[in-house]
């Protein structure tokens, strides 16, 4: 059964969302500020975060960060709730390590539909153990581990940074359109508009490449889209 933790500083909506994710079948943890729901992290496992961004006192960025910050939760998955028409807090969202967004008011149905999306990326994972290990430049991926590393050095991906990264990197060479990006990597139920993929690969390059102006693992291809580098 997967634990989701909800945090926002409205009680209604928290017991809103919560006993509709447990009528489906989720377990939830209540949380109604930032720094409680550090504190829960700390202390439990969590399989996915459902995270208000106006909070008080610790907003949901600051949240965000010190989750991606942080080792033993860099890898939770997080959806982030935001104002109706807020596009700019939407995408600083995503940049600082989101995997999704919701608007309020939302739908409650809609919400659970992102959840299930979600999880079922980060099961899909396991997919990718028939070709266990990629290695380039000094980039390697274990995907059977789910381990990347960089010069030697680990890095921690989101769910959604490290499916990318696995679509891409088996794929070397290959150019592809936001839109085809958004097809293998969120499905066919993605509710996320195409810009939210170059969000995506800038947040997925800022964690993998040196020199962010010139990369050299992804490449964007100006008029099309985006292609792992090609190998010989």
């Amino acid at each position: 059964m997967s634990k989701i933790l909800i945090v926002d500083d409205e009680k209604d909506i928290v017991d809103l969302i919560a006993y509709n994710l447990e009528k489906e079948g989720f377990s939830t943890l209540k949380s109604f500020d930032g720094e409680a729901a550090l504190k829960i992290l700390k202390n439990q496992k969590v399989d996915l975060i459902i995270l208000d961004l106006m909070l008080p006192e610790m907003n949901g960025f600051d949240v965000c960060r010190a989750v991606r910050g942080n080792s033993a939760t860099a890898g939770i998955p997080i959806i982030m709730l935001t104002a109706k028409g807020e596009e700019i807090d939407k995408i600083i969202g995503l940049e600082i390590g989101a995997d999704d967004y919701v608007t309020k008011p939302f739908s409650v149905k809609e919400l659970i539909a992102r959840v299930r999306s979600i999880l079922r990326r980060l099961q899909d994972k396991g997919k990718y153990a028939d070709k266990e290990e990629f290695s380039y430049q000094g980039l390697k991926i274990n995907y059977a581990s789910c381990h990347v590393s960089v010069q030697g050095k680990s890095v921690t991906l989101s769910p959604t940074e490290l499916k990318l990264l696995f679509f891409l990197s088996r794929n070397t060479g290959r150019v592809y359109s936001r839109n085809q990006i958004l097809d293998h990597v969120w499905g066919d139920d993605t509710f996320i508009t195409d810009r939210a993929v170059d969000v995506h690969i800038r947040r997925l390059r800022s964690q993998i490449e040196k020199d962010l102006e010139n990369p050299k693992y992804i490449l964007t291809v100006r008029g099309f889209g985006y292609k792992f580098a090609d190998i010989k």
